[in-house]
């Protein structure tokens, strides 16, 4: 057994011990020490992550959470961490504001990364599926879904489409996640879709300012099960963030001209955050490179 799996078969053990009093989703094999101890890492991975990500909100032991944290911070820099200033986030050539980055959101470390969440703001619950509420849900930990589902408790209603909540990274390379409910189009977006797509994009860089943050990085929101055209998208994406960081920083230049903030309902800030659109596939690639002016075929 080599170490990663060593390392995983205590935190797996746990986790099905907890689920036989808790009930739930099961695996539907023996989880047992005999049966752990013959798994490979690759194995107790998966059924690592299919736990947590059927896991209730509850408060796990205290060490178990310590072992968790160290496991995931090791897993994430064993797999590298990329910096918004690395040569592979390629800025804007038209936007200095603007950089383009293709990889994997969960390793990189920004100010902030948004989520593309739904209404219940608790994350996915289908065992290792391979969405980016997922992803960033189990790579963050299960403080994660903790810290969610106390803002849920507390606001009592389900997350409106177009809105945001923020939450500590917990164990991304990412300081914050920014969590926002586009709309679902399925293949067929309305007018009415399109604004509140844009009030997404809006929402996460208006609580990135409000919150001193100074970079974000985007997913593509809605374009994933919800079914917002890749292009359509990205064009909405582009020009809705432009537009907000336009008129912030004329705010900002008012607001140091008369030495009072030039909008009551917006803060006021010296800078903008820097904009990282970060795409996993090629077609994504293509469609921002096009709109941001970035030649070539590679961003990762």
């Amino acid at each position: 057994m080599n170490q990663l799996a060593q390392r995983l078969t205590p935190l797996v053990s746990y986790l099905a011990d907890e689920r036989a009093h808790t009930g739930g989703w099961t695996p539907g094999i023996r989880t047992d020490e005999a049966a752990l101890s013959a798994m490979t890492a690759q194995d107790l991975w998966a059924l690592f992550r299919a736990f947590v990500n059927t896991r209730e909100p509850i408060e796990p032991d205290k060490g178990w959470l310590k072992d968790q944290d160290a496991l995931l911070h090791d897993i994430i820099a064993d797999r590298g961490i990329t910096a918004i200033d690395d040569a592979c986030v390629i800025p804007s050539a038209t936007d200095p504001r603007l950089r383009l980055w293709r990889g994997d959101i969960t390793a990189i470390r920004a100010d902030a990364i948004v989520n593309a969440a739904n209404s219940e703001m608790l994350g996915c619950w289908a065992p290792g599926h391979l969405c980016i509420d997922n992803a960033i849900h189990t790579f963050a930990g299960v403080e994660l879904r903790l810290e969610c589902a106390r803002i849920m408790r507390e606001q009592g209603t389900p997350e409106a489409t177009g809105r945001a909540k923020i939450t500590p990274g917990y164990n991304l390379p990412a300081t914050h996640v920014i969590h926002t409910v586009g709309p679902i189009a399925a293949g067929h977006p309305s007018d009415r879709d399109r604004e509140l797509l844009a009030s997404s994009y809006r929402s996460c860089l208006d609580l990135a300012v409000a919150h001193g943050l100074h970079s974000i990085v985007f997913c593509c929101i809605s374009t994933g099960v919800f079914g917002f055209p890749q292009q359509e998208a990205a064009e909405i994406a582009v020009r809705t963030v432009r537009a907000w960081l336009d008129r912030h920083a004329d705010t900002s230049a008012r607001a140091d001209r008369s030495g009072e903030p030039a909008d009551s309902d917006h803060d006021s800030t010296p800078t903008t955050p820097t904009v990282i659109f970060d795409v996993f596939g090629e077609a994504d690639e293509h469609i921002y490179r096009q709109l941001l002016g970035i030649p070539g075929n590679q961003a990762a």
